[in-house]
């Protein structure tokens, strides 16, 4: 699964250290698959999540945070429930192609933050520093052959759909102010049939499928090795960089500051 990229080393001459390139993995799924889940989880077991931002070796990032700034027009459908936000065209692709190119070439991102209640994309964005890894999660990653070609690893986190419809009936209600008649009219007329002509479909393109997202640990321990086994050149070298699942954080810019992106 893993490409020549992940040992690939480039020389900066200017202060002779050496960058590896960023590892990228794709996380895609239904929606409330879990996928922000098992990302968490990779996180957690890698000890990541305790880790400063500009320190950490492992990023996340999320498709939700590229949706397209909307017309008026459109603006309108949303609030009513009336537009498709689970078709490919509802993703700022090139946006996306632009960040994952600076991200392969270690630079600084900056990540839009987007308002799932007034459908609009925030005035503020989100820092995300330099990683040896990075996890970009979304229902759509693996739809773009261009984008889909970037990633050296995929996993698709296949749920019930009937665990997805009541945790994103859950989530739509508690967090995003919608009414569950809206919620519910919104799933049968865009996002099962979305899921089913456009995410579906690329699960073939998978190299591990995860049934149950963040509660297969069999699944996400394997993948936790991989990872290790990345950020440690291609070793396993658990008493050295790895106790207990702890990595040791490499030297970081620590001159700004960040937030888990959105």
């Amino acid at each position: 699964m893993a490409g020549d990229s992940e040992t690939l080393l480039r020389d900066r001459d200017e202060n002779s250290t050496v960058i590896r390139q960023p590892f990228l993995i794709g996380v895609s799924g239904g929606t409330a698959s879990g996928k922000s889940s098992v990302c968490e989880k990779i996180m957690e077991k890698l000890g990541q999540n305790e880790i400063d931002h500009h320190q950490r070796q492992v990023a996340i990032l999320s498709q939700d945070s590229f949706y397209k700034v909307l017309t008026p027009e459109q603006k309108a459908k949303a609030l009513k429930g009336q537009f498709n936000f689970d078709h490919p065209d509802a993703f700022d692709n090139e946006l996306i192609m632009e960040t994952l190119k600076q991200i392969l070439q270690g630079e600084t991102v900056q990540i839009p933050v987007y308002d799932f209640v007034t459908h609009s994309r925030k005035e503020e964005f989100v820092t995300v520093y330099p990683a040896d890894v990075v996890l970009f999660e979304g229902i759509l990653m693996f739809y773009s052959q261009e984008i889909r070609d970037l990633f050296q690893m995929k996993l698709f986190v296949d749920t019930d759909p009937d665990t997805r419809l009541s945790r994103r009936v859950l989530r739509d209600i508690n967090e995003r102010g919608r009414e569950l008649e809206q919620v519910l009219s919104q799933y049968i007329t865009f996002v099962k049939p979305a899921f089913e002509e456009f995410c579906l479909p690329t699960k073939k393109y998978a190299d591990l499928i995860i049934p149950k997202g963040a509660d297969n640990l069999v699944a996400i321990n394997l993948i936790v090795q991989h990872i290790q086994d990345i950020l440690n050149g291609g070793q396993t070298k658990r008493q050295n960089g790895f106790l207990n699942g702890h990595s040791t954080p490499r030297q970081r810019r620590t001159s700004e500051s960040s937030s888990r992106p959105h």
